[in-house]
């Protein structure tokens, strides 16, 4: 199809959409949250800005693991290499959020890119300039920065030194790698985050060894090396110090004149008992404490959870008195990453838990089904099903158990399957699906809200279609399509779903 007929049809496509939406989009208001809530978009430094050898860049660990010669890690065989070409196109990707009227947005830096070999070499000047040319443009369009320090990626120089997770030595580099990001960033970053879901590197990376740098043991894969039983508890615990370094730098050196907040963002599945048992309520239970809770309940009451030690007992570290010094800088607020809810059945007193899934060592074992039906409607991934109720229960989890630390939504969205093709682009844009799971679990948010959870602001993930870690560039959480063979972006019914959904403040304050 011509490219004049193509803008054409997906002009009226979206002014259609527009059209449909009319009757039932009034469900949530913009008006049904705070003054001051920070709406936005995310996304993440390896799944967007490509330019993996520009810059004075190193090789990160997802560069070497997405270039290495083992089939079938990547769904599609693809790479970040180019993905958003957000590195060269970062001013017209801000120019979208002015568009969508966001007033947040959430990123995070390449460790690779400021510091290539970690505290053994220079800052790069090239990689500060790319992050301060993007948050200068930001603040013009009055966008504020949330920034994550670690999302997945990291130098993987630190890797071939010293294994880096599973070192100590890796709180140093961690420590000194926010120092240099608080000192060039933070006079204008007031909101910022350690780590994006540790709790799903640990388990993916030392576990189950789908993530770099690939390590498990049996029953959980078969991997060149690693110690599924004993890795994964290894790692966490240099995260939870490697954070607990970070945070006592910027409380110390920097939080008093940059007037900024620091927080730790976590991967959230909502789980329900499989069926109204004791055991499987238990069951469902242990899964959360052995998801959140076990990264967060060192850092806000130092110590693993309860739930934890009972069924680990001395296979879980304990903290030194230093180290408990350290945790006493606490946590500003919590990122909660949430997509899905899913049902969980006991495998502590019953028998034929499957082995090698991410939370047998909770002796839970997880399911989308219960009696052959689905939680909610499915969706383009695997186990991600659509269940509102989720983020509601999950918001007040967290609020309860830490006493309503402030709290950011920090990803939310629905994934499509995604394949190239302008023929198959015409569904993707008309995204339906993604309208009604936003509007659906936006509603929730503002149910918990208004019930006393302090949440402060929310992200849907993501601007735009990029690289998504295992299934490559097959699925797509964009509210901007992407042809990845010219890199347009073009906005879905969803973004002009949101657009409408934060003007109508704008209107109802009129």
């Amino acid at each position: 199809m011509a490219g004049k007929a193509w803008r054409q049809l997906v002009a009226v496509a979206s002014l259609l959409s527009v059209l449909w939406l009319l009757p039932w989009a009034s469900a949530i208001h913009r008006s049904d949250f705070p003054v001051s809530f920070l709406f936005g978009t995310a996304t993440s430094s390896y799944q967007i800005e490509g330019a993996y050898l520009e810059g004075n860049k190193s090789l990160s660990n997802w560069d070497v693991f997405t270039h290495a010669p083992v089939s079938g890690r990547i769904k599609d065989g693809s790479a970040g290499d180019i993905a958003d070409d957000h590195y060269h196109r970062y001013d017209e990707d801000v120019e979208l959020m002015n568009s969508l009227g966001v007033n947040a947005y959430r990123f995070s830096i390449s460790w690779a890119r400021v510091l290539p070999e970690g505290r053994f070499g220079r800052v790069n000047p090239l990689g500060i300039e790319f992050y301060n040319k993007l948050i200068d443009s930001l603040l013009l369009k009055g966008i504020e920065p949330f920034v994550t320090l670690n999302h997945y990626d990291i130098p993987q120089e630190l890797e071939d030194r010293y294994g880096a997770w599973l070192s100590a030595e890796i709180q140093r580099d961690f420590g000194h790698f926010a120092d240099v990001c608080f000192a060039a960033f933070g006079d204008r970053v007031k909101y910022w985050t350690t780590f994006n879901e540790p709790n799903v590197a640990v388990l993916t990376g030392y576990m189950l060894g789908t993530y770099p740098p690939a390590r498990c043991s049996p029953p959980f894969g078969s991997c060149a090396g690693g110690d599924s039983d004993a890795e994964p508890y290894v790692t966490t615990h240099n995260v939870v110090l490697s954070h607990a370094t970070a945070v006592e730098i910027y409380k110390r050196k920097y939080q008093s004149k940059q007037k900024g907040l620091i927080g730790i963002v976590m991967y959230t599945t909502w789980y329900e008992p499989l069926t109204d048992t004791p055991e499987d309520r238990l069951a469902a239970e242990r899964a959360l404490a052995f998801s959140v809770p076990w990264f967060v309940d060192p850092i806000v009451y130092g110590d693993y959870p309860p739930e934890m030690r009972q069924v680990l007992g001395s296979r879980l570290p304990t903290f030194s008195p230093e180290e408990r010094r350290k945790l006493g800088y606490k946590l500003d607020f919590i990122g909660i990453n949430h997509y899905t809810t899913l049902y969980a059945r006991d495998c502590m007193f019953s028998s034929g838990c499957p082995l090698g899934q991410g939370t047998q060592h909770a002796l839970a074992a997880v399911t989308g089904e219960r009696n052959g039906v689905p939680i909610g409607p499915p969706t383009g991934r695997p186990m991600f099903y659509v269940v509102p109720d989720g983020i509601e229960k999950m918001v007040t989890y967290i609020m309860r158990r830490y006493n309503n630390l402030p709290m950011f939504v920090t990803e939310n969205g629905y994934p499509d399957g995604g394949e190239a093709g302008h023929d198959h682009a015409k569904d993707l844009l008309h995204d339906q699906g993604r309208i009604q799971y936003l509007d659906g679990y936006l509603t929730k948010v503002a149910k918990a809200i208004r019930d006393g959870a302090d949440v402060r602001g929310y992200f849907v993930w993501s601007l735009m279609d990029n690289f998504e870690w295992l299934y490559g560039y097959t699925l797509r959480y964009g509210l901007y399509y992407v042809d990845y063979q010219t890199l347009e972006r073009k906005p879905k019914s969803s973004a002009l779903w949101y657009k409408r959904f934060l003007q109508s403040f704008q209107h109802e304050a009129q």
